[in-house]
């Protein structure tokens, strides 16, 4: 089974799948031609899965970067005798800029070797299994590299020096000296098409050059931000443009699937996928971290993703395929052993049956958010939202399973139901523009008794604090966006005494945030949650406690790895990441957070 430590790894992407590295220059994870595709390695999940490593043949120092403004990482080892760079990128279309990015993304690794002093043994090692290990490929030795068939993939390894084979390994080791460099390439194809092509080193130099060019195109289109960790802000919007999927727009919640929030427990789900609940805070992030292109596609995804549901009377769908794809039905895949014995892994996510409720609110937040400066909507999109605000009104009265995904039956949480508040207020805002002015009356109603509810049904006076269900006495990390969606301003009273039960009570000895204590329906505990210490410091700014909030703030954003990225959890116990990488959610409330407390300085 995979030890090695979530945050060794580094992401590279197309904009349209992604792969993972260790800091020892192995790619233990590997998804193309999309994000939610088969793994062709999967070491990351067992030892067994298939990797790419290429690394010295003695012992080295190491250390690493993303070039500048880019995803392209660098990875430099200092041996005794020499030093070797090693190059890794998933190469992006040729001559793609700014906006562009992934529009045409070959679905190629790019590696390169370079000895920048003295000498260095290197050794490659090449291991590929397609379909999450269970193939063993046929390897077949080929001018320019190797052919490696087997199920439904046929995958090219791009060489420039003769490599030996044995069974599904592939291996070479040669001495470089200063200024020798070596070009691979890896691409796949499919069993009933063509051959991928071998390329040359000089093709491979060559689209990693350009795929420098393109990333950095990119990040001077949006680099606007000029508050606080803009440095940090900066990366965390390049990280949620490599987990969009470009043809689409639709952004994953993270690049794998299965790595645990607990060691050894069975909290392992499939976060390939796009979920409603994140669509108002991810808007956020982008309209600071990217620009208003990337939140018009997305928002443009989950509307036609979503599209017809509604008209049928059912309910709205929580999360959805990156290419709007709505059946996600989970498997187990039992040939892994999982994130140190963490199994069962999963393939899917049964979460799309739910109800959430909270989806109708979160969606018309991120419409407001799009459209209240714009001009006249298009008439599906304004049929569309007012169909969202009707059943946001309907249904405000049901229990179901919060955007936690609680299993079991539903309950009345305080977030479903406000977000059905946030929901409401959204549409009666954009009426005009929806040709709804008609509604107004009947959603202003409706709005006010949800507020009453909360106010009577959520608010606990022994508790001091908003609940997570209505008459409940457990607290939830989740009413910390009271403020941020303008339920109450955030000095209130009820607002304050909130943020600081959770600061108290939900709050480790790290100072980081749970979600909840309450009993969820599952086995074993979770780590806390990243999301939530940075909702906790956008709280704490909002309600005028800066220095407070610039610790809560720096207390997760320690927990970047090296290369800026962050993880969903971290176990209190021990303060290792745990938990789907990168998180998407994580780097969305760090935007945000950051924001907001330079909005308040």
């Amino acid at each position: 089974m995979s030890t090695r430590s979530i945050n060794d790894h580094a992401l590279l992407s197309d904009c349209r799948s992604a792969a993972l590295v260790t800091s020892d220059g192995s790619v233990d994870w590997l998804c193309l031609p999309r994000f939610d595709s088969p793994a062709l390695f999967a070491r990351l999940l067992d030892e067994d899965a298939g990797y790419w490593s290429i690394r010295p043949a003695c012992p080295a120092e190491v250390t690493r970067r993303y070039l500048e403004h880019t995803l392209v990482l660098e990875t430099t080892f200092r041996g005794r005798d020499g030093t070797v760079v090693l190059l890794d990128a998933l190469a992006l279309g040729s001559r793609e800029r700014g906006h562009s990015l992934g529009a045409s993304s070959p679905g190629l690794l790019l590696r390169q070797v370079t000895c920048v002093e003295g000498r260095v043994p290197v050794e490659m090692a090449y291991a590929p299994r397609p379909e999450f290990g269970l193939i063993h490929p046929l390897m077949q030795p080929v001018r320019g590299g190797l052919i490696a068939r087997g199920g439904a993939n046929v995958l090219a390894l791009s060489s420039p020096v003769e490599l030996r084979v044995s069974g599904s390994v592939a291996d070479v080791s040669v001495t470089l000296r200063a200024g020798q460099s070596l070009g691979f390439a890896l691409q796949a194809g499919w069993a009933w098409a063509p051959d991928p092509l071998r390329r040359t080193p000089r093709y491979i130099a060559r689209r990693a050059k350009d795929t420098v060019s393109g990333w950095r195109s990119w990040s001077r289109h949006h680099a606007d931000y000029e508050g606080p960790w803009r440095e940090q802000v900066n990366q965390s919007g390049r990280v949620l443009r490599a987990m969009t999927y470009s043809p689409t727009g639709a952004i994953v919640a993270a690049a794998t699937t299965s790595l645990p929030e607990s060691i050894g427990g069975e909290r392992n789900w499939d976060y390939r996928y796009t979920w409603i609940r994140d669509a108002s805070f991810t808007l956020q992030a982008l309209s600071t971290a990217t620009c208003k292109i990337e939140e018009t596609a997305f928002f443009a995804f989950l509307a036609n993703a979503s599209a017809t549901q509604l008209d049928r009377g059912v309910d709205l769908q929580i999360m959805y395929g990156v290419g709007g794809e709505r059946d996600l039905s989970e498997r187990h895949l039992p040939h892994l052993r999982g994130w140190r014995g963490s199994a069962p892994v999963r393939v899917g996510n049964d979460a799309w049956h739910q109800r959430q409720i909270d989806v109708y609110g979160e969606l018309l937040d991120a419409a407001h958010q799009i459209y209240r400066d714009t001009g006249p909507l298009d008439p599906f999109t304004r049929a569309f939202l007012v169909r969202v605000a009707e059943t946001a009104a309907h249904r405000w009265r049901e229990p179901d399973q919060s955007l936690w995904e609680i299993r079991g039956s539903g309950r009345h949480f305080t977030h479903s139901k406000l977000m059905c508040w946030v929901g409401l207020d959204r549409a009666i805002a954009l009426a005009p523009m929806l040709g709804a002015g008609a509604r107004i009356a009947d959603w202003a109603r409706t709005r006010e008794e949800i507020r009453a509810e909360i106010l009577a049904r959520g608010w606990n006076e022994r508790a001091g604090a908003f609940t997570q269900t209505f008459d409940g006495t457990d607290l939830d990390a989740a009413v910390l966006v009271m403020p941020m969606v303008g339920f109450l301003p955030p000095d209130d009273p009820r607002v304050r005494s909130t943020v600081h039960a959770v600061a108290t009570h939900l709050t480790d000895d790290r100072g980081l945030v749970h979600r909840y204590h309450a009993t969820d329906g599952l086995p074993g505990q979770e780590g806390t949650f990243l999301l939530c210490t940075f909702w906790l410091a956008q709280a704490l700014a909002l309600t005028g406690q800066g220095a407070a909030a610039r610790r809560a703030f720096e207390t997760a954003a320690s927990y970047t790895n090296d290369v800026g990225l962050l993880a969903e959890e971290v176990d209190s116990a021990t303060g290792e990441p745990l938990g789907n990488f990168p998180q998407a959610f994580s780097h969305i409330g760090l935007i945000n957070a950051a924001r907001a407390i330079g909005d308040t300085a």
